[in-house]
């Protein structure tokens, strides 16, 4: 459904253990330190474009609302027309891909996820934003790349050097929980590591009725990235060696993998069904006291008309495992372009996703509900009063977050596929960890030497 102007409603890298991480051919905007100041004109720039319709794929998340609700500013001020289909997560890859493949022309701006970079820019599917960078009609002077998270412009928007687009609607996992929950059961802090989560507050929470913490483990990339390998990080393991070969049979990553099947002790029963959304109502109706969810939950928790729990939601960062340091999951995406649309509506997309994730506009991106992947809005007092999730957001991204978390290599949505299948039934006990991580491991070694990582081909993630 295509919708333009409607207002839905709602609801520092890090070690890498044993894991390879290369940007290869770090780009030059990550040397710059001064930010230039802003003086911009938007209604100059968009005028040979006025007129021009521009379509883009949208999520049913908070950020996407955020921007549904800023759409209509962009419009006035450029005469550029924004269009928007929204598409549930599990489909939009594929929409993408057919649209490339087929050359239909569907949409003008792409969503790139972390973990579709590599496949998008490796078939040039996506556009380069140097072009729009070097050219002095478009590009605003205070565009200012270092104003991004390093992390979050470096995972999402850039890929062997090239940066493909700008960070929008990202992500850290957090710590949500029901402080009233944990106050009743004499634990007036959270949890700061798994094994407490598991071992202490996990009976005191617990009764049949209610449960201490549930994990969001549906079968597709919920399974794989938000589940099992958040599990396998948080141990001190990792789904690759440096030379590429698996790690998941490594004690560390076995550990993890046992522990997620531990927890079933303290988790309603059915969490291989339950997905984001259902999660997160599991805590915003009072039937869980802690979830690790995406930040952009916050905004769903906070809203009486999706949660019951407003006045006692906090967040904090992840629990942290053996290793001492949390391993937050890392999630979201950049915006980028379509290299098939012509020339006026690539230029056209270009100041929409310039204008929606500049510092500028990063206040009221967040206060309509989005996560801005700027660094300036989370210095701003008021902000910071006004959402207390900013604090363990920012060490997340700052301190602890995970640049491979989930790989961002072209082959990661087959291998995402084995895991979330593979996971899904160790989960359930129809296969025990130890058979499940040998089927992984042989079918992830195949797709990796077909695609040349054992020969020549760089190993970057």
């Amino acid at each position: 459904m295509d919708r333009t102007l409607s207002r839905r409603r709602l609801v520092k890298s890090t070690a890498l253990g044993a894991t390879a991480f290369s940007f290869a051919a770090r780009p030059t905007w990550a040397r710059q330190t001064t930010p230039a100041a802003s003086t911009f004109d938007y209604a100059a720039a968009a005028e040979p474009f006025r007129g021009v319709k521009i379509n883009a794929p949208f999520l049913d998340r908070p950020g996407y609302d955020a921007a549904i609700a800023m759409i209509p500013q962009f419009q006035e001020l450029t005469g550029i027309e924004v269009g928007y289909e929204v598409n549930p997560y599990e489909n939009t890859r594929e929409k993408l891909v057919l649209d490339w493949t087929g050359q239909t022309g569907q949409y003008d701006l792409t969503l790139i996820d972390v973990v579709w970079i590599g496949e998008f820019a490796a078939n040039e599917w996506v556009v380069p934003l140097q072009t729009f960078f070097d050219d002095p009609t478009l590009a605003d002077p205070g565009l200012n790349l270092p104003g991004f998270f390093p992390i979050l412009l470096e995972s999402f928007g850039t890929w062997n050097g090239q940066v493909y687009g700008l960070p929008f609607d990202n992500y850290s996992g957090l710590l949500f929980y029901n402080q009233a929950m944990l106050d009743a059961a004499g634990m007036p802090q959270p949890p700061a590591t798994w094994q407490d989560l598991k071992d202490v507050y996990g009976p005191a929470l617990t009764n049949g009725q209610q449960f201490a913490y549930t994990l969001q483990s549906r079968r597709g990339e919920t399974q794989s990235a938000d589940s099992f390998m958040r599990m396998v990080w948080a141990f001190g393991g990792s789904l690759l060696k440096e030379d590429f070969t698996p790690n998941l049979s490594s004690p560390e990553s076995l550990a993890g993998l046992q522990f997620r099947q531990d927890l079933a002790a303290i988790m309603p029963p059915g969490v291989v069904e339950r997905d984001h959304d259902e999660t997160v109502q599991a805590l915003a109706q009072g039937q869980v006291a802690m979830i690790t969810e995406w930040s952009a939950n916050w905004a769903t928790l906070t809203n009486p008309e999706s949660s019951t729990i407003v006045d006692t939601i906090r967040a904090g960062v992840e629990p942290a495992g053996p290793t001492g340091r949390p391993q937050p999951a890392l999630g979201g995406f950049s915006l980028g372009i379509n290299s098939q649309a012509s020339e006026e509506k690539q230029k056209a997309a270009y100041l929409f996703i310039q204008w929606i994730t500049s510092e500028a506009n990063a206040g009221a991106y967040i206060q309509n509900g989005g996560v801005s992947g700027r660094q300036a809005p989370y210095q701003d007092p008021t902000l910071q009063q006004q959402y207390p999730y900013f604090a363990p957001l920012v060490q997340s991204w700052s301190e602890f977050g995970n640049p491979v978390f989930r790989p961002r290599f072209p082959e990661w949505p087959q291998i995402s596929e084995i895991i979330a299948q593979v996971g899904s039934e160790m989960q359930l006990g129809s296969m025990s960890i130890q058979d499940g991580v040998s089927q992984i491991e042989g079918q992830m070694t195949e797709i990796l030497d077909a695609a040349g990582y054992y020969a020549d081909k760089p190993k970057l993630q």
